[in-house]
């Protein structure tokens, strides 16, 4: 367990570190942000941060000696610079998490491993393997890349009237899963801890409005039957387990009509605090940011409690520039993430309202 005044290493520099410092503070644990030269508004809030690539063993060497503990905020940090680090100081979430969740295929496998729900999927390889995969899974469906897709940045639908070879250039021809389309009612997500010593605390199920494959809206109570909410709790929470999981994950679900109600369906997990939990800020007992902290710093988790209904919107590319009027609002929290370019589907900050019941 970490005491006050020990530091935590983040592997990158973006908003979810700067977040991650802002609630390491309060408690008074420093961060020290390891992340190559580019935009990082982390630094500014971190006590102290190593600009250097992910392949700098030199510069890895001495971010783990001035570290009690390393985590991260992206989950395709790439596999050397973790194994690298886990040899010299605590990596956490693990090693095995990042492996996981970094390729598509071992995801949805290992979901499936563990008897949790998934859409179906085919793993491409080539043109003929991805003719094959449409045959068995039918049209419409969704190609992706493995790996380093985001946002929708490396997928392609694949409606009746696509023409395969384009699809297959569209994700420039690498190693990929086709997944089979779900007709969804709505999008849901659960945000869940899991500490050192194998507690897991989850929060509420989210809804999720995603416009242009990116996170627009998060709204809670999520509309969605209780067994359903209760099902998609239970998944998040055998997940971590499964992962043998120290700190905040994301599931993330698709919702669908069955004959005797609604049950959710696992799209992927993101093993990092999530923007579908930034209204943990003000609208929890304990931040989704606040909660990692404590789980890697081998601390006792805090409690989940929503405090209200909550809506959190995201603010993208050009929409900060109405921060005046967004301050102005009574009863909204706003967070700009002090990035340097507004550029067009780049998360720029978030907005907070939480209202009573």
């Amino acid at each position: 367990m970490l005491k006050p005044g020990a530091t935590i290493g983040i592997l990158g520099g973006g908003q979810l570190a700067r977040m991650l410092a802002l609630a390491a503070a309060p408690l008074g644990l420093k961060v020290h942000v390891f992340a190559p030269a580019g935009d990082n508004p982390a630094f500014e809030v971190a006590g102290a941060h190593t600009v250097a690539a992910y392949d700098d063993e030199a510069a890895l060497a001495a971010f783990a000696a001035a570290v009690s503990v390393v985590t991260y905020e992206f989950e395709n940090v790439p596999a050397e610079t973790a194994a690298f680090l886990a040899a010299r100081v605590p990596v956490l979430p693990g090693p095995r998490a990042l492996a996981v969740t970094q390729d598509r295929i071992q995801e949805k496998t290992f979901i499936n491993a563990i008897g949790l729900p998934t859409p179906g999927f085919a793993a491409v390889d080539d043109l003929a393997t991805l003719e094959a995969a449409v045959a068995a899974l039918g049209r419409p469906c969704v190609l992706k890349t493995r790996r380093f897709g985001y946002d929708g940045k490396g997928q392609t639908l694949i409606r009746p009237e696509t023409d395969l070879s384009q699809a297959w250039e569209a994700v420039g021809r690498q190693p990929s899963i086709l997944e089979a389309f779900v007709p969804f009612l709505r999008e849901v997500s659960v945000i869940a801890a899991r500490g050192a010593s194998g507690d897991v605390v989850a929060y509420d199920v989210c809804e999720n409005e995603h416009r242009h494959h990116i996170l627009a809206a998060t709204r809670l109570p999520a509309t969605l039957g209780g067994t359903a909410a209760h099902a998609a709790i239970e998944h998040a929470a055998r997940i971590a387990t499964a992962l043998d999981y120290v700190g905040v994950l994301a599931v993330e679900m698709f919702v669908l009509a069955g004959p005797d109600g609604e049950r959710v369906l696992i799209n992927e997990i993101a093993p990092r605090v999530h923007n579908s939990g930034h209204w943990t800020i003000e609208g929890a007992e304990t931040s989704q940011f606040e909660q990692h902290v404590r789980a890697v710093a081998g601390w006792p988790l805090g409690s989940a409690r929503r405090l209200g209904r909550i809506e959190m919107s995201n603010i993208i590319g050009d929409e900060a520039d109405g921060w005046e009027r967004l301050v102005a609002e009574p009863g909204l929290h706003l967070h700009l993430y002090g990035k340097a370019e507004a550029r067009p589907g780049r998360k720029m900050g978030h907005a907070t309202r939480v209202f009573p019941g």
